[in-house]
């Protein structure tokens, strides 16, 4: 149940919008909207629908705030997804921007499963991170050199408020040695303006559907540096192996999957060029989901997290260029015996 004052905010704007009736009282299902927004499910005559609405202050330790306009990016991002790979997206029924939220279809647990849980599991398909890496490299090329959609996504100073700040920067004061590296990394991720990249390409926000991935929680949408979108998913694949370690060689085998048909899709540059940009940001991600401002839930042991700082530090200090060799580095420190 949910507040009978935040109701009848939703039903108004549900009628505004004209996804229900004047007559109609919609029952609400609050659903786990992670730390950067309220998301409900609303049934209504016409059938579910997910209505989700962005928080100013976000639900971490941290002091960690950013603009509730990213929410119309994250629309805009959708709408232009569906162009290039209309299953890969939900559908967008409206828009309130007064109250900042937005409708769109409800993808069924029962029809749509979330990858996050399948790993958890074990169940580590490398058809499906191939798949999510040939998706990726399409939505990349597809808006590569667009100048159109670059004038769409004016979110340098969001991706900067939810991603480089909280990542990077926060980072770098925790490790000052390391500053200097990771300061450095956010100036030349911010110069960066290539194609339209989602910047939350995570387990989480990613559903196995019927007819393949299906990208969510797009709030970080920004025309910039498609090696994030790269780095930010290989990344949970590193770190999942301590999260279910007895199926952690099968993640680098998706770890492979993903970077393979990645790379095979690039074509706005040079694929070594974008590689060496994603194995500088790969190390840095890996240390920023234990000492950012949005740390990873599931490392919850000293052990995990030391191993990770070690890791990550390392990494950054030795400045690999191929994503290769932080991979096999990662695969001996687990004594996986690759």
């Amino acid at each position: 149940m949910i507040a009978a004052n935040l109701s009848t905010a939703l039903t108004q704007s549900l009628r505004t919008m004209g996804l229900a009736e004047r007559d109609e009282d919609p029952h609400y299902i609050a659903l786990a909207g992670g730390v950067s927004s309220d998301i409900w499910r609303a049934d209504l005559r016409l059938g579910a629908v997910c209505v989700k609405r962005a928080l100013p202050k976000l639900r971490v330790q941290m002091d960690w705030s950013a603009p509730i306009e990213r929410n119309q990016y994250e629309i805009a991002w959708f709408r232009a997804v569906a162009e290039i790979v209309p299953d890969a997206v939900p559908k967008v029924l409206g828009t309130d921007t007064v109250r900042g939220l937005f409708v769109m279809e409800y993808l069924p647990p029962e029809s749509y499963r979330l990858w996050r849980t399948e790993l958890r599991a074990g169940r580590a398909n490398t058809a499906i991170a191939g798949q999510i890496g040939r998706l990726l490299a399409q939505i990349h090329a597809a808006t590569s050199c667009r100048a159109d959609i670059a004038a769409m996504f004016p979110t340098d100073h969001i991706f900067h408020a939810i991603r480089l700040e909280p990542y990077f920067e926060a980072t770098a004061r925790k490790h000052p040695d390391l500053a200097a590296q990771l300061n450095r990394l956010v100036n030349t991720t911010a110069a960066v303006k290539h194609a339209l990249v989602h910047g939350d390409v995570s387990p989480k926000n990613i559903l196995i559907g019927p007819v393949g991935p299906v990208f969510l929680d797009a709030e970080c949408a920004w025309y910039g540096d498609p090696a994030f979108d790269l780095s930010f998913c290989l990344n949970h694949l590193m770190l999942k192996c301590l999260w279910t370690p007895k199926s952690a060689s099968d993640f680098l085998r998706c770890f492979d999957a993903m970077y393979n048909t990645y790379v095979g899709g690039v074509t706005w540059e040079p694929p070594a060029v974008l590689e060496a940009r994603a194995a500088a940001l790969l190390p840095a991600l890996f240390l920023a989901r234990v000492d950012g401002k949005s740390p990873v839930d599931y490392l919850t042991q000293e052990a995990d997290t030391s191993r990770v700082r070690r890791f990550g530090r390392l990494m950054i200090q030795n400045a690999p260029n191929r994503l290769a060799v932080i991979r096999h580095a990662w695969a001996k420190e687990l004594d996986l015996g690759e």
